[in-house]
C-alpha cells in the first residue's frame, strides 16, 4: 500500500513539472529608450546683424610735409554679417564677411581730388566691409575668438584685426561682442604728397542664426 501511495504522489509531481514547464516564461519588462542628448557643436553656417560705435584713432594727416590735426570723430556702426565655422575637438575655425554703415561724422577736408576742394577723408565714407578668418577655443557653448583679414571701403583697402566672445544660448541663436581696428590705405596724391590713411576702432554686439540642427 505504501508502495502504491509513493508511486501515486512520484507521478503526480511529474505531471506537475511536465505542466509547469508547458506554462509561459514571464520575462522581464524592456529597459525604458532614453534618447541620447545631442553634443552641442559651432559646426555649420550662420548669418546675423550687428550695431555698435567707431570711433577714429588717426587723428592727424600730412600734406606736403605738414601736419594737419583732425577731430577724433565717432558714431554709430551697424550691419549685417555670414560665415562659417568648423569645430575641432575644442578649438574652432572660420570665415567670415561682413558690410557696415558707418556715421562718423565730421567734415575734414585734406584730399585734393581735382576739384580744387581737399576731401576724402574717412569722416565722409559712410560704408566699409571686412573679409575674416576668425579662430578660436570653444567652452561648450561658449566662445573665445580672435579675427583678422581683409577691409575695405570706396576707393580704400587695408586690413583688419580684432577679437570677441560668442555664446549660444539655444542650438541656433548665439549673441557675441567684438572689437576690430581697421586700417585702409587712401589714395594718396604724389602731387601734394598726401598721407592719410584711415584708421578707426569698431566696437559693436551682434546676433548670429546657426543653421541646422545640433
Amino acid at each position: 500500500m505504501k508502495k502504491i501511495l509513493l508511486a501515486s504522489v512520484a507521478l503526480f509531481g511529474f505531471a506537475g513539472a511536465a505542466s509547469a514547464a508547458d506554462l509561459p516564461v514571464r520575462s522581464a519588462p524592456p529597459a525604458p529608450i532614453v534618447a541620447a542628448v545631442p553634443v552641442f557643436t559651432w559646426t555649420g553656417f550662420y548669418v546675423g546683424v550687428n550695431a555698435g560705435y567707431g570711433w577714429n584713432t588717426n587723428d592727424s594727416i600730412t600734406v606736403g610735409g605738414l601736419r594737419f590735426d583732425l577731430d577724433d570723430d565717432g558714431g554709430f556702426v551697424g550691419g549685417a554679417q555670414a560665415g562659417y565655422n568648423y569645430q575641432i575637438g575644442s578649438f574652432v575655425v572660420g570665415l567670415e564677411g561682413d558690410i557696415q554703415y558707418a556715421d562718423f561724422g565730421g567734415d575734414d577736408r585734406f584730399d585734393f581730388n581735382g576739384d580744387g576742394i581737399l576731401d576724402g577723408d574717412f569722416n565722409n565714407s559712410d560704408w566699409f566691409g571686412t573679409v575674416r578668418a576668425r579662430a578660436g577655443v570653444a567652452f561648450d557653448r561658449a566662445l573665445i575668438y580672435a579675427t583678422g583679414g581683409f577691409a575695405f571701403a570706396d576707393d580704400a583697402t587695408g586690413w583688419t584685426v580684432g577679437g570677441g566672445l560668442e555664446y549660444a544660448f539655444t542650438n541656433n541663436l548665439s549673441a557675441k561682442v567684438e572689437g576690430l581696428y581697421v586700417n585702409l590705405d587712401q589714395d594718396n596724391n604724389s602731387i601734394f604728397n598726401i598721407d592719410n590713411d584711415a584708421e578707426f576702432g569698431v566696437v559693436r554686439a551682434g546676433l548670429n542664426f546657426r543653421f541646422g540642427t545640433y
